[in-house]
């Protein structure tokens, strides 16, 4: 995979770095694996709006991903890699041998024509390979992690993220996160050989507003133009700095933690993560 600069010939193209796609094998998806997609625009079921700068974009349709893998000890062959515009990854179609396909989150390094399997015993660590955290080696790289038995991959799914098993004691796991945080999970967990595919992502560069409202995001007023009875930072005469950064409900930001102290899933947590560097 790689990236492009194209060239000045318009505004919008003088900043803009596009990613080749050469790593995709297919242009269409899997028409038995489409769903329709209904938006919200950021509203509730009451037509409250819930969350802000949401709204528009180019339609979509759901590709309907296997997170949990639990087919278990039947190989699969990867079809195609392909593009989800519900995702940063790129996506793998693989047939079963029994014939049944299904997508999944592609790993870096997935080729056409490779067999991938899941398995609740000791199988080989290739990349694509679903197993039991238990199984897993120390030091492997890994993403795509179930946090509950059978619940399906929920941590470390975005494009060239991954993780990496540190330790194993009693029945848990330990696994660094991409965040840096160090973190305990059940060993009965599974998750996936490999980092997640399309690591280039990180350095695409829109280039343009418009590109962002195709994605269905809407432009953002600065906290420091409204009045003071729309956001704490609002008012004051002239050009004011807007004090002491604040959410829209008053709460501190930049550098004060809201995580709650009492949270049950804070006993898991070994190390928190990494504050970054400015």
């Amino acid at each position: 995979m790689s990236v492009k600069k194209l060239k000045p010939s318009t505004p919008g193209r003088r900043f803009r770095v596009v990613n080749t796609y050469d790593a995709l094998t297919a242009s269409k998806p899997e028409k038995s694996l489409l769903r329709p997609i209904k938006k919200t625009g950021g509203r509730n079921h009451s037509g409250k709006m819930t969350m802000r700068n949401r709204g528009g974009g180019h339609k979509r349709r759901y590709r309907v991903l296997d997170f949990k893998r639990d087919k278990n000890d039947v190989q699969a062959e990867i079809l195609s890699i392909e593009y989800d515009p519900n995702r940063s990854a790129f996506i793998a179609l693989v047939n079963y041998e029994d014939g049944e396909k299904r997508y999944v989150i592609a790993q870096n390094g997935m080729k056409v024509g490779q067999k991938i399997v899941s398995s609740d015993s000791k199988i080989p660590t290739q990349i694509g390979n679903s197993m039991p955290l238990a199984d897993i080696p120390f030091g492997t790289v890994i993403s795509c992690i179930e946090l509950n038995p059978g619940q399906g991959a929920s941590l470390v799914r975005s494009a060239g993220s991954f993780a990496q098993l540190v330790a194993r004691e009693g029945k848990y796991a330990t696994v660094k996160l991409p965040s840096g945080e160090v973190r305990m999970i059940l060993s009965s967990c599974r998750a996936t050989i490999g980092a997640v595919s399309n690591s280039d992502h990180i350095l695409v560069v829109s280039g343009k507003a418009g590109r962002s409202r195709w994605l269905g995001r809407r432009s953002r007023t600065r906290p420091v133009a409204m009045n003071p009875v729309d956001h704490p930072m609002g008012g004051g005469e002239g050009r004011a700095s807007g004090g002491h950064p604040r959410s829209r409900k008053g709460l501190p930001a930049k550098g004060y933690k809201t995580r709650s102290l009492t949270k049950r899933s804070n006993k898991y947590i070994v190390e928190r993560r990494k504050r970054r560097k400015k």
